[in-house]
């Protein structure tokens, strides 16, 4: 069950603007640097997913939080969540990852919620929102409220896409639950998936078969800073085997902005397919080889300018321009801005 697809619920954003604007974020000004149309997030069912990332990206380093938008409970530094995956790519399997998430979650600071594993009978195993040890039952029933559901289902699309991120392959869910009554924002979901959507259940979490547990951990520290640049892009988008040919092209691309970047004959071959059929079905798609190309280059750059320690020119080097002039025309014709500017306002809204 894909419960968690390509494009995310337009409520995604919608949820993570208001919490921002709750913040005191000019919002306004986010939407029009990032030059995303208020449009796009108040009309439709969905949102796109490198938007969104955008966004979320944008906001949590305005904030400082790393958890901005889910549920964590309080304000979670900035290098928590990267400490944390370094934790866990060393651990065998994942269900020892799964335990040792939810201890991490018990010592950093600014979490009040964490996940925890319960095996029951037969094949299923479910992992479940639950509050840390220093909150009362109180607080954490007010927090599992409906007042928080798109945080609450935003985290749990994001606990998913990551422990199948741990293991490299799909894990199906067999079903998800809420604690509260069907919001009106979930009833496209619960409507695609009426027998496995389930609400006023004891707990917020989800369902899948107990083998997952014994996968083994895959990933590693080269891995994690990939993934790390690109989140939360991996965290709320499926990459499996009903995903669009964009996603999958974008997951092989982005392994690899650099110089040494696959062209469209090297992506085809790894798809088992002809240039010629790859593009026109990109064109199905409405979007392009080059334009999925310029879009992870695009978010790399934004990742590598907020490293002050990177120079224009090293960044340039890392994307695989040829000059830095190439570099600069390049992130203008993306963002309207030059990567100075683009600092400059970086710097300015931090420091506001």
């Amino acid at each position: 069950m894909a419960i968690f697809d390509s494009h995310v619920p337009v409520e995604y954003a919608q949820s993570l603007l208001a919490a921002a604007k709750e913040q005191g974020c000019d919002t306004d000004a986010i939407l029009l640097e990032l030059g995303i149309d208020l449009s796009d997030i108040d009309s439709g069912r969905f949102f796109s997913a490198v938007k969104y990332g955008q966004l979320y990206q944008r906001i949590m380093w305005l904030m400082q939080d790393e958890c901005f938008g889910m549920m964590a409970g309080g304000k979670v530094r900035w290098g928590s969540f990267r400490l944390m995956c370094l934790t866990l790519i060393h651990c065998e399997n994942l269900r020892q990852a799964v335990i040792r998430a939810g201890e991490f979650s018990e010592i950093c600071r600014g979490f009040q919620v964490r996940s925890t594993l319960v095996c029951g009978e037969g094949d299923r195993v479910s992992i479940r929102m639950a509050g840390i040890e220093s909150i009362s039952s109180e607080e954490f029933e007010r927090l599992m409220s409906v007042d928080n559901a798109d945080r609450i289902r935003t985290s749990l699309a994001v606990w998913h896409r990551f422990h199948c991120w741990l293991i490299g392959q799909e894990i199906p869910l067999e079903s998800i639950s809420f604690s509260f009554d069907c919001p009106d924002s979930f009833r496209a979901l619960a409507e695609s998936y009426p027998a496995q959507v389930r609400f006023n259940q004891p707990y917020n979490g989800f369902e899948f078969n107990r083998e997952y547990l014994e996968a083994r951990i895959i990933q590693n520290p080269q891995t994690l800073d990939e993934f790390i640049r690109m989140a939360p892009y991996h965290l709320v988008i499926s990459d499996s085997a009903k995903s669009t040919l964009k996603s999958k092209v974008r997951t092989i691309l982005s392994k690899d902005v650099s110089e040494s970047m696959p062209g469209a004959e090297v992506v085809a071959s790894k798809l088992n397919l002809s240039v010629t059929t790859l593009r026109r079905h990109l064109q199905q798609e409405d979007t392009s080889f080059q334009k999925i190309k310029d879009e992870c280059r695009l978010e790399a750059a934004i990742h590598y300018l907020g490293c002050q320690d990177l120079t224009n020119s090293v960044i340039s080097e890392k994307l695989g321009f040829d000059e830095t002039s190439a570099f600069f025309r390049a992130f203008k014709k993306w963002t309207g801005m030059t990567p100075g500017e683009y600092r400059k306002q970086m710097a300015f809204e931090q420091a506001n």
